[in-house]
């Protein structure tokens, strides 16, 4: 998989923070009912990799990637659960390589222009921006779309479903993430028909923008 047929899925990638292994297959089930295919589920908890593994072995028609990938070792881990992609919140070679050596696409983070330029020299051209909001926003994207032409940019952290249509409307801007899609109280109440409302609602965020 190309890192950008992630983006092609759907114009909000959900940042999912699972607490208990089995909330994952409904959670899951709910955002595919809402036209969500693509899902990020971090390493925030431990319940992350037994997640991911439960989807991929479950739901086949999902995408779902691990989010929150530090290091050669959560990327291998994630890999052997069945991520189909992974994001970092930032960018070392050490990741960038363990990625391609498993055939694993990396969508990297970066916060700066000097870190822009170390992910393309590694083959990189499709970046989360993160902390989207507190680096710069939409202004830094604007600014970032001459020196960096080429770059389509997955902005994250910070996003909301009233700001995101802005984001959206930068032609640098593949799709944003968010976790807005999967609040915390809904999982837990085990609310997954708001889950699913606003995993479809989030699919008409582009045609808004």
């Amino acid at each position: 998989m190309n890192p950008l047929d992630i983006a092609s899925h759907g114009p909000v990638i959900p940042v999912i923070v699972i607490e208990r292994v089995q909330d994952a297959l409904p959670l899951a089930e709910a955002l595919l009912a809402g036209g969500v295919k693509v899902l990020e589920v971090t390493l925030r908890t431990a319940a992350g990799l037994p997640a991911i593994e439960a989807i991929a072995r479950h739901l086949p028609e999902a995408v779902v990637g691990v989010g929150t990938v530090l290091n050669a070792h959560d990327a291998r881990r994630a890999s052997e659960a069945g991520a189909r992609f992974a994001v970092s919140p930032g960018y070392t070679l050490e990741v960038g390589n363990t990625c391609k050596a498993l055939r694993l696409p990396l969508l990297p983070g970066v916060a700066t222009a000097s870190e822009v330029m170390a992910a393309l020299a590694d083959g990189f051209s499709f970046l989360k921006l993160f902390p989207a909001e507190a680096v710069g926003g939409i202004p830094l994207l604007k600014a970032w779309a001459s020196p960096f032409g080429p770059v389509g940019f997955c902005p994250t952290g910070g996003i909301t479903s009233i700001t995101a249509p802005h984001y959206l409307a930068l032609p640098n801007v593949r799709c944003v993430g968010g976790s807005w899609l999967t609040p915390l109280d809904a999982v837990r109440a085990g609310d997954w028909a708001r889950i699913t409302q606003l995993a479809r609602s989030a699919q008409g965020l582009r045609a808004a923008s």
